[in-house]
C-alpha cells in the first residue's frame, strides 16, 4: 500500500467516524455514550430496533441473532446498566472503563473479553524533537452468545467502516458475534500496518538526513530519538496482540464459531508482518543513532585535526621571533643588513613546507 493509498483510507475512516449512527438514542437509558445499538438475525440487520433492553429480550427470546452495542468512553455510571444487561464480569467491566490496557483475551464464563490497541499516523511536515508520529487508542470487545458490546477510548478508531463491510457480507455476519470480533481484528491490524508503512517513510528520511553530504542540514539527535519513542508507542501496542490472535487462532472455544478460527489465523499472520517490520525499524533507528553520533565524532576530529594542524604552521614563526625577542647582546646575524629578511624567509619556507605536509596528508 501506497503513502498515498494509506492517507486516503484514513481519510475515508475519518469520514466514516463523523457518520454516527445513533439507534433511538431518546429511548436509551444508558447516555450519550451509546453510539449504535443494532439487532441482526441471519446475517442481516433488523430494522426498528426498540432500544437496548427491548432488543436483547427480543433476541434471546426467539433465540436467534444477536445485538450489537457501541459505546465510546463511557463513565462507570454509564457503564453500570449495560454490564448489569449482560452480565459482564466486574473485573473486565474496570478495565473496559478505565482503558490504558494491553492488548489480551479473557474468557469469563461464556463471555470473551478482548482488548485492542489501536494505532493512528499523526500527519506532520517535519520531524522534530517533539513530533508526534502516533496516536494510539482502545477498543474492548465483549462477545457473548447473543451480543457484542464494544467500548472505545480515543479520537479514532471508528467501527463505522467494520459495521458496513460486515452489513455487506451477510454470510460472514451470519456467523454471529465471533465473526463481529474477527473484523474488528481484522481492521485494527490493517490500521498497523497502514501507520507501519507511514513510519517507515518518516525513518528513510532521517536516514537520507543522516547520510547527507556535510554541510547540509544533518537530523539532531533529538528528532531520532523522538521517532525512536514513538516507534516503542507503536511497539507496545502492536506486539503484545500477538498471543491473543494466536489463542483465537488455535485453541477451541464455546465463545469462537468453528468456521471463523482460519480468519484469525489471517489476522495473526498480518500482525507477525507488522511485527517483523517494526522489529527492523527499532534496528535501524539504533543503526542512524550510531552513525549519527559517528558522523559528529568524525567531524570533530577533522576539526580538531585543522586546529591542530594550523598551530603546528603558527608556532615555527611564534618560536623564531620569541629566540629574537630576548634582547641578547650576541646572537647569530643581529647586525647583519639581511639578516631580518633571512629570517623572515626561513619563517616562510618553514611554515610552507609544515602546510604543504599537512595537505598532503589531509589535515588542511
Amino acid at each position: 500500500m501506497s503513502m498515498v493509498g494509506s492517507l486516503r483510507k484514513m481519510a475515508r475512516r475519518a469520514r466514516s467516524a463523523r457518520r454516527v449512527d445513533l439507534s433511538h438514542p431518546a429511548r436509551s437509558p444508558l447516555g450519550s455514550t451509546v453510539v449504535n445499538c443494532v439487532v441482526y438475525r441471519d446475517g442481516r440487520r433488523l430494522a426498528g430496533a426498540e432500544g437496548l433492553e427491548e432488543s436483547l429480550r427480543q433476541v434471546r427470546k426467539r433465540g436467534r441473532g444477536f445485538v450489537w452495542t457501541g459505546l465510546h468512553e463511557p463513565s462507570e455510571e454509564e457503564f453500570a446498566g449495560v454490564a448489569a444487561l449482560f452480565g459482564l464480569h466486574p473485573l473486565a467491566v474496570e478495565d473496559a472503563v478505565h482503558a490504558h490496557q494491553r492488548p489480551k483475551l479473557e474468557q469469563y464464563g461464556d463471555v470473551l473479553f478482548a482488548v485492542f490497541k489501536t494505532v493512528t499516523y499523526v500527519e506532520h511536515e517535519r520531524l522534530t524533537a517533539t513530533s508526534e508520529v502516533v496516536d494510539t487508542g482502545e477498543i474492548m470487545v465483549f462477545t457473548g452468545p447473543d451480543f457484542v458490546v464494544t467500548v472505545r477510548h480515543g479520537r479514532h478508531g471508528s467501527l463505522g467502516p467494520v459495521r458496513e463491510a460486515l452489513e455487506a457480507d451477510t454470510e460472514q455476519l451470519a456467523k454471529g458475534p465471533s465473526a463481529v470480533l474477527h473484523a474488528i481484528a481484522d481492521h485494527v491490524v490493517d490500521d498497523y500496518l497502514a501507520v507501519v508503512e507511514a513510519v517507515q517513510d518518516d525513518i528513510e528520511k532521517a536516514e537520507t538526513d543522516v547520510f547527507a553530504p556535510r554541510g547540509s542540514k544533518a537530523p539532531d539527535a533529538g528528532r531520532v530519538y523522538q521517532l525512536k519513542r514513538e516507534l516503542l508507542e507503536l511497539k507496545r501496542a502492536v506486539i503484545p496482540l500477538a498471543r491473543p490472535l494466536t489463542a483465537l487462532a488455535t485453541r477451541p472455544s464455546p465463545a469462537v464459531d468453528a468456521g471463523i478460527q482460519p480468519y484469525f489465523r489471517d489476522v495473526a499472520d498480518h500482525l507477525a508482518r507488522a511485527t517483523e517490520q517494526i522489529t527492523a525499524f527499532d534496528a535501524l533507528i539504533d543503526s542512524i543513532l550510531q552513525a549519527h553520533l559517528a558522523q559528529v565524532t568524525v567531524a570533530q576530529n577533522e576539526d580538531m585535526r585543522k586546529i591542530t594542524a594550523w598551530a603546528a604552521v603558527i608556532a615555527v614563526p611564534t618560536m623564531v621571533c620569541g629566540v629574537y625577542g630576548m634582547n641578547f647582546d650576541h646572537m647569530p646575524e643581529l647586525r647583519w643588513a639581511f639578516g631580518y629578511p633571512l629570517v623572515l624567509g626561513v619563517i616562510a619556507v618553514a611554515c610552507f613546507l609544515i602546510h604543504r605536509g599537512f595537505r598532503r596528508n589531509g589535515w588542511l
